[in-house]
């Protein structure tokens, strides 16, 4: 019989998962700072292959879209399992298989200058198959440089 895990160990889990395991990830720099049940702290450092505009030194918009969507993403997987009991590492494995972005909204409030910036999200709903958060990226200054909405398939 596969052991039951904790919410920690399977956030824990997940961590491992979206820092070590992707590719992109680990290209673009992301950090994991804090994730919990009801929060999530996601980090990147500047870098010059991370620049969208060369004029001007401002982070890749795509970049922006990414680190948004992971940290939405991961929110919303944790508020799933929060709900669930007697999870496996196999349970949690088939649900990170069915988690994908079904839609995703990014407002660009300003350009992304800055050496460091760090996303956060929230849950608007979570549901048995659908989720929505909501997430923003400051940069270490605090200035607010875009937010967004992502709706995603968690079942």
């Amino acid at each position: 019989m596969e052991q039951v895990l904790t919410s920690t160990q399977i956030r824990q889990t997940i961590a491992e998962v979206f820092q070590q395991n992707m590719p992109f990830h680990q290209l673009i720099g992301l950090k994991i700072n804090h994730y919990t049940a009801d929060s999530v702290e996601l980090s990147i450092q500047m870098k010059p292959e991370l620049v969208g505009n060369p004029i001007h030194g401002i982070l890749h918009g795509g970049v922006t879209a990414t680190i948004l969507d992971v940290a939405g993403g991961m929110m919303v997987f944790a508020q799933v399992i929060e709900n669930m009991e007697h999870i496996t590492e196999q349970t949690v494995t088939q649900r990170l298989q069915n988690l994908g972005t079904i839609d995703l909204r990014i407002d660009y409030l300003r350009p992304g200058r800055g050496q460091e910036f760090i996303a956060t999200a929230t849950v608007i709903r979570a549901g048995n198959k659908v989720a929505v958060a909501r997430m923003e990226l400051h940069n270490e200054q605090g200035e607010h440089i875009a937010f967004g909405t992502g709706t995603y398939l968690v079942g």
